[in-house]
C-alpha cells in the first residue's frame, strides 16, 4: 500500500504555496512514500561508513532478491518514511565498517538523508533516526560463500 502526500514548501500553508514549486496556480505535485523512501536510501548509501542498509532479517531478503535474475536492488531496503503535507520524518537501519566513528556516521547519514530530501522534494526533514544493527568487519566477507565448502570427502 502506497500513500501518497501533497507536499508544500516547507513553513507555508497550501493557500500560502501558492508560490512554491510543488503547488501552483497551474496544478499540485504529489510525492509518494516510495519516493521519499528511495531518495533517502540512495543518499544514505553515499555516505562513507555504510557498509549495508538494513537489519538481519531484510538483509536476508535483499540477498535473496538480487539472486533472483532480472531483479534489482531495493533502494529503500533499511528505509521506512512518514510523509505528511509538508514535513518527512525517516528511520535508517544501517551496518557500520569496522573502525567508523558511529557518531560521526550518523551525524553524516542525517546531513545527506536531510539535503537530499530537501532538495528533491521540497519536504522538511524533521527527523532522521538511525539505528546500527550491526558492524561489518572485514573478516565477514570470507564467511560468505559458506555453502561452498564441503564438511564430509
Amino acid at each position: 500500500m502506497t500513500t501518497q502526500t501533497t507536499a508544500t514548501a516547507p513553513g507555508k500553508s497550501v493557500a500560502a504555496a501558492a508560490e512554491s514549486a510543488l503547488v501552483s496556480s497551474q496544478g499540485k505535485t504529489t510525492i509518494a512514500d516510495t519516493v521519499v523512501s528511495k531518495v533517502a536510501g540512495i543518499a544514505a548509501r553515499e555516505v562513507s561508513g555504510v557498509h549495508d542498509l538494513g537489519g538481519g532479517a531484510s538483509r536476508v531478503v535483499g540477498a535473496l532478491r538480487e539472486r533472483i535474475p532480472g531483479s534489482g536492488t531495493n533502494l529503500s531496503q533499511g528505509v521506512s518514511v512518514e510523509v505528511g503535507e509538508k514535513q518527512a520524518a525517516v528511520d535508517i537501519d544501517v551496518v557500520a565498517e569496522y573502525g567508523v566513528s558511529i557518531a560521526d556516521l550518523a551525524a553524516g547519514l542525517r546531513r545527506n538523508v536531510i539535503g537530499a530530501i530537501q532538495r528533491m522534494t521540497g519536504l522538511e526533514v524533521t527527523e532522521v533516526n538511525v539505528t546500527v544493527h550491526d558492524v561489518h568487519l572485514p573478516s565477514d566477507d570470507d564467511g560468505d560463500d559458506i555453502e561452498s565448502v564441503s564438511r564430509v570427502k
